[in-house]
């Protein structure tokens, strides 16, 4: 234990672990197979890291997102830990040369996405990899009972086979008792296996819904009463920027924020954010993953979530620093009824899923029989229009074929950039003669890219601008330049949304969907909906605890904050009130006609959870009837 201290102590400064940590780790060093639930900001990242730094060898970290796995690169280096990434579009010999550095190099970490697990390459390196721990984030998505299940997460089980004395540590934030069991069982866990899990509670975080006529006005009062940094999560591109600027017109500091956005624009978009110098980012949930920001004292989702296990999350971002903190739901009845059609929306029927795939493959120009690892720029909203298909409907075929391991769509790609000279070094001596503007750009790229002239590079434009000492956008525009004469070959950073193909392009008359699965997968999503419909319009338990019970943490008391506490609390009634509302119900149910949705006009001057206690207590004693249309009568 004290070794794992002085880990602690000496890279991330902590004189203490948060709770479970410490067990964590403790299981993991003793070998066992882990599976730990911490909520958002609950420290997950450390119970791998720690242990792979007291142990010999490689820690394999899987992780779906790109993003996340950057950030986390970029944390351990700053910290002088020696750790390497390997994610979708890199070149060939640059992940070679990684895999290379990771079986030969003194590296602690390796970052794959599940993608890359199932590659020749990789199968082929992994015998000489000293692997002491594989850590699986955001370890829901390989069960396709799950709200995020993704195929190729179910590759680390094959991998499993091959190093079967590895310990796995499964870390993720959200995941209901059925999903729980299917982590474990997807990744072979052992009987020795622990399981851990903290508490749901956040003690210090207040969660209110609201229904509202007009959520503008809305969300002004709360960003108006709650001082400090905020998040305002909506579900469109659109909304976000129409959000962001009802904000500025009303004097708040706020921007937007959503992936489709050049990797730079979101960059520097979140950096601004994360140093305060802007206060309001209105954005989708492409924005939060890795980002610790303690400070957030409000998240607003302005649109209805479709599942509490994403709402959890980002909720869960703001109040981090213990601080109290608001999570608000805004809602209307439309949104309702929206949510409860969704089900056969995002579940198309299989000939719907069938013909978008045909016309996917057509637009993509992929023969059938062939395709399989192939990658394609992809925009969504043409292919639709090209194909007069609903954008929506689209979506959810492309997802049910990416859950069908048929396809990967993720929304951002990264692909950086590569270059290669095309020219010989006595051409290009005679071209600097004669251009010497551009001398530094190509003594730049010969000292800093070994091997350029006989094979394309990753070369990175922010890095050669601050070696050479020019201006990225200069350098940039001579790369261009260098291309266009036919000196280089100069391929720029692709930052949009791809096609992968995991399969050969089916014939027409083969095209099959599992249905069995589909179903229960359809299933699961109408009962996460009966889920946070359950938490939006219940007016009386404690928030927290209607949380907590979805995922099977029965230990939350009331937390007291929650907006359904305060009103519980301040709607409390004497045994004098109850009698006086007794008599006025029961007057009113044999001489009026009354009904649930104008009860409370009738009775104007109590509270609306006041007049709920007392009908169900007389419905209880069967002093009165509400039959199923809402109509209150006495027997």
């Amino acid at each position: 234990m004290s070794s794992i201290h002085s880990i602690v102590k000496e890279y991330w400064g902590y004189d203490t672990f948060r709770p479970l940590q410490a067990e964590i780790i403790t299981a993991v060093l003793e070998g066992k197979d882990v599976l730990a639930l911490l909520p958002t900001g609950g420290g997950k990242s450390i119970c791998f890291q720690v242990p792979a730094l007291a142990k010999d060898g490689i820690c394999l970290v899987i992780s779906p997102l790109i993003a996340l796995i950057k950030d986390q690169v970029e944390n351990l280096k700053n910290k002088g830990i020696n750790t390497l990434a390997i994610y979708s579009g890199m070149p060939f010999l640059e992940i070679k040369k990684t895999l290379q550095n990771a079986a030969y190099g003194n590296y602690k970490f390796l970052y794959v996405s599940p993608e890359r697990l199932e590659t020749a390459l990789f199968l082929d390196y992994l015998p000489a990899l000293n692997i002491n721990l594989i850590a699986v984030d955001e370890a829901h998505c390989i069960s396709q009972w799950g709200y995020d299940f993704r195929p190729a997460y179910l590759n680390i089980a094959k991998i499993r086979e091959q190093i079967p004395t590895v310990p796995v540590l499964a870390l993720t934030a959200s995941a209901t008792k059925n999903v729980q069991e299917d982590i474990c069982e997807k990744l072979l866990f052992t009987n020795a296996a622990q399981s851990f899990q903290q508490s749901f509670a956040r003690p210090n975080l207040s969660y209110s819904v609201f229904n509202v006529t007009s959520k503008q006005t809305k969300l002004l009062t709360i960003l108006k009463n709650v001082s400090g940094s905020g998040i305002v999560y909506c579900k469109s591109r659109k909304h976000t920027k129409e959000i962001a600027d009802l904000l500025k017109l009303h004097a708040l500091n706020a921007d937007f924020y959503h992936a489709g956005l050049s990797n730079d624009e979101r960059n520097t978009k979140q950096e601004n954010w994360i140093k305060n110098k802007t206060r309001i980012i209105c954005c989708t949930n492409a924005f939060g993953m890795g980002i610790d920001k303690p400070d957030v004292r409000v998240v607003v989702h302005y649109d209805v979530p479709d599942c509490l296990e994403n709402y959890y999350q980002e909720a869960g971002r703001c109040g981090r620093d213990g601080k109290r903190a608001y999570a608000v739901l805004l809602y209307n009845d439309k949104e309702i009824t929206t949510l409860l059609e969704q089900p056969t929306i995002k579940f198309p029927d299989e000939d719907t899923v069938k013909n978008v795939y045909i016309h996917l493959m057509n637009h993509l120009q992929v023969p059938s029989g062939i395709g399989e690892g192939q990658s394609f720029d992809f925009d969504l909203s043409t292919f639709s229009a090209s194909f007069k298909i609903d954008i929506l409907t689209a979506t959810y075929c492309i997802k049910i074929l990416e859950q069908e391991n048929v396809l990967s769509c993720p929304e951002t790609f990264f692909k950086p950039s590569t270059l290669v000279f095309a020219t010989d070094k006595n051409s290009l001596e005679n071209f600097e003669k004669t251009n010497p503007v551009f001398e530094p750009l190509i003594k730049g790229l010969l000292r800093s890219y070994e091997g350029i002239f006989d094979f394309p590079s990753t070369i990175y434009e922010t890095q050669l601008a601050k070696f050479i000492k020019m201006d990225v956008s200069t350098v940039k525009k001579q790369l261009v330049h260098l291309h266009q004469n036919r000196l280089i070959v100069y391929t720029p950073q692709k930052d949009k949304p791809q096609i992968y193909l995991v399969q050969n392009r089916m014939y027409n008359d083969s095209f099959k969907l599992n249905l069995v699965d589909y179903f229960i997968r359809k299933t699961n999503y109408e009962n996460r909906i009966a889920a946070t419909l359950n938490y939006i319009e219940n007016t009386i338990d404690c928030r927290s605890k209607l949380i907590g019970r979805y995922f099977n943490d029965t230990l939350i008391t009331n937390c007291q904050i929650c907006d359904n506490c305060i009103n519980t609390t301040a709607d409390e009634l004497s045994p004098e009130d109850v009698e006086k509302i007794t008599r006025e119900l029961l007057s009113l149910a044999k001489t009026t006609s009354v009904t649930i949705k104008n009860i409370r006009m009738l009775l104007p001057i109590y509270k609306k959870n006041q007049l709920w206690k007392v009908l169900r207590f007389l419905q209880k004693e069967e002093e009165l009837i509400i039959s199923n249309q809402g109509d209150i009568s006495v027997p």
